[in-house]
């Protein structure tokens, strides 16, 4: 697996998820804010897509950064992502 890169900035997580036509979501029934995911071509019954004013809000008030793979080892697009503490 190539390597992933970590971010906080609120333009690179969302053209990393737009090119690879993602959509930002969070878990239905997750609590106060929620909890953040990327949905990934239709969407999953588990899942309710966010605006992104408000999935930014949520990101920050969780303090979190975004794990991401740009490219597989092999060069291909990679859609491998998680969100993850600051600290």
């Amino acid at each position: 697996m190539s390597s992933a890169n970590q971010t906080t900035d609120h333009e690179e997580i969302r053209r990393w998820i737009e090119e690879r036509e993602g959509t930002p979501s969070r878990v239905k029934d997750s609590g106060e804010g929620g909890i953040l995911r990327v949905d990934f071509g239709e969407q999953e019954e588990n899942l309710e897509p966010m605006e992104w004013d408000d999935f930014f809000s949520v990101f920050e008030k969780s303090d979190l950064a975004f794990l991401h793979q740009d490219r597989t080892a092999d060069g291909k697009l990679s859609r491998f992502s998680k969100f993850v503490s600051r600290s």
